[in-house]
């Protein structure tokens, strides 16, 4: 391997022998003890002075060696050049022009770092030298020194962005050890592009944002009510920067470019936190970003505000007030699942209990819960990460989705030894649970013993309040929709208006299906029936209301579309 000017300048002064070689040696083990460069060990051992060093660099590379006080920094570099980014590579900005930004550092040979501000702020990226020390004392000059400070210069600072402030991952790590939030108001303009594309997310009350590369620009879309939106366009040239400064709130490696990543960061508004969720995927025009708004404050209300039926919804809280056994929330994707189960794990969670939860990924990040992230690549998947728990005396388990024979076995014989479990399957109905897991393999007098209670569900949108109107349907429709729909009964739509986009819908509800397991339906698995057979004695026998009554139910309230209706459901 070809050697670096650093390795060269070393073996230089190694091999000069003007070094005490005991010293010399002492400072070889400093070098692999504390990990640390070994120019610097050299400098803590006293054998060269970093000025000394610095004048090496400058011979050898031809990088000029500049006087820091001669330099007046305008506060405009402090929106190029964000704090924490010249905290973290120790770097002063010094000169803005049009193509280039030229940087003070004690490190030119540090790429990384110059990767990461070239991708920062767009420009090539030009440097001078001085020593750390130097440069550590320009930039408490510049940027103000952390240590001084005090809390109520933060809270104005923040109220100056609408009490709007994010907190990355690593960012409430270096709070929760003493460190101070980033003003925004030192922030470049890229990040505060950021800031506004997350807030007028929260503020159309979007569950997803899509950022985009095309071929020649950047598009931005919502996903608000399950539904795709356009929403901005972003120009080509911000769009590494915009990548970047995403993977630096999300603690990911700014210099992957070729491989998936998925992160996550908190964001507070006001007194308020929302977790988002990050994936990003390279694609053909670049790094294509998905955030999934994941809001804990929904969680709070517990299943009474899930909005189920009162039967489903007694259903569901006499199930989790078992001590065993296994419950199921069944659905495709974006259906609530995932929200229905935390929610039931909120409820349950209590002082007295031990829960434990396997997710992949963790989605919402609760207090009193233990939780573990499936990482398959190391080995950890459901399966072995769920005989792990079961080792850890827990009350609950919760497990994120049961996607094989071997988690369904191991999730099955968990509630017959006297723990409560909580899962997700993807089925299309709730008799479909059922059958499924015989279809895994399990036994079916193992599922027979084990299942409590199967929900199925869907989200459907509800009508906007301030345009609602009341619509006419076809005699044919009506004809086709049977006896479900008494004579008379008066539909609805919205007309679209400006509170709702011209959509016609705000917000969405969930639609139910709940299966309560009974010696009867017990002995019909055993005897081999179908999910067909099952469903039709819930219905008749147990007076279980499908998913099509039910929606078809908050249809006739006012509550949805009949559009929506035939959308998320097929005809019983």
């Amino acid at each position: 391997m070809a050697k670096t000017v650093k390795d060269t300048i070393l073996d230089e002064l190694v091999g000069s022998g003007k070094f005490p070689p005991k010293v010399l040696e002492e400072a070889k083990q400093l070098h692999l003890r504390e990990k640390i460069p070994f120019e610097k060990a050299l400098i803590k051992k006293g054998l060269i002075t970093e000025e000394d060093w610095l004048l090496m660099l400058v011979s050898e590379l031809g990088i000029p060696f500049v006087n820091l006080a001669r330099y007046k920094l305008t506060p405009y570099l402090q929106e190029i050049i964000p704090e924490n980014i010249a905290r973290q590579y120790k770097i002063v900005p010094l000169v803005d022009t049009q193509f280039s930004v030229t940087i003070a550092t004690a490190d030119p040979l540090n790429v990384y770092a110059l990767d990461d501000l070239k991708n920062i702020t767009g420009k090539r990226i030009d440097v001078v030298l001085n020593t750390e020390s130097e440069i550590i004392k320009k930039i408490d000059n510049f940027y103000g020194d952390p240590t001084k400070r005090d809390v109520p210069e933060f809270k104005a600072q923040d109220a100056a962005f609408e009490e709007f402030e994010l907190v990355s991952q690593k960012e409430e790590d270096d709070a929760n050890s003493g460190g101070e939030a980033v003003d925004e108001s030192e922030k470049a303009p890229i990040i505060r592009m950021v800031n506004l594309i997350l807030k007028e997310a929260l503020r159309q009350r979007a569950s997803d944002i899509h950022i985009e590369p095309m071929e020649e620009c950047v598009r931005v879309r919502y996903r608000i009510d399950g539904v795709l939106r356009d929403v901005l366009t972003i120009p080509k040239k911000n769009q590494n920067a915009m990548a970047t400064r995403i993977k630096i709130m999300s603690r990911l490696d700014i210099t992957v470019n070729q491989a998936p990543q998925d992160g996550r960061f908190k964001l507070t508004l006001k007194e308020k936190s929302v977790d988002f969720r990050v994936s990003i995927l390279p694609a053909t025009f670049g790094p294509k970003v998905v955030m999934r708004i994941l809001d804990r404050s929904k969680l709070a209300v517990g299943v009474d505000g899930l909005g189920l039926t009162p039967k489903a919804l007694q259903l569901i809280k006499d199930g989790i007030k078992k001590p065993f056994g296994m419950m199921l929330v069944t659905g495709p994707t974006g259906s609530g699942k995932s929200t229905t189960l935390y929610s039931i794990v909120n409820e349950l969670n209590t002082v007295e209990r031990n829960i434990i939860t396997v997710e992949d990924p963790v989605e919402y990040l609760l207090e009193g819960l233990t939780q573990i992230q499936a990482m398959p690549e190391i080995g950890l998947t459901f399966a072995e990460g769920l005989r792990s728990i079961l080792r850890q005396s827990p009350d609950v388990v919760m497990v994120g989705e049961i996607r094989d024979g071997e988690t369904a076995d191991i999730a099955i014989k968990a509630s017959l030894t006297g723990q409560l479990v909580l899962s997700t399957l993807h089925t299309n109905d709730a008799a479909g649970a059922l059958t499924r897991l015989v279809d895994m393999g399990v036994e079916p007098f193992l599922v027979a013993s084990s299942l409590v209670l199967v929900t199925a569900q869907r989200l459907c949108r509800r009508i906007c309040p301030h345009c609602k109107a009341e619509i006419k349907i076809d005699p044919d429709v009506l004809k086709r929709l049977g006896d479900i729909v008494p004579k008379d009964s008066i539909f609805y739509q919205g007309k679209g208006c400006e509170q709702c986009k011209n959509t016609g819908y705000t917000g969405r509800l969930c639609i139910t299906e709940v299966l309560d397991i009974d010696d009867e339906i017990r002995m019909m698995l055993l005897q081999g029936k179908t999910s067909d057979e099952i469903k039709k004695y819930s219905r008749e026998k147990k007076g279980m209301a499908t998913l099509y009554q039910d929606a078809m139910a908050k249809c006739l309230q006012g509550i949805t579309s009949l559009e929506e209706v035939f959308r998320i459901t097929s005809s019983d």
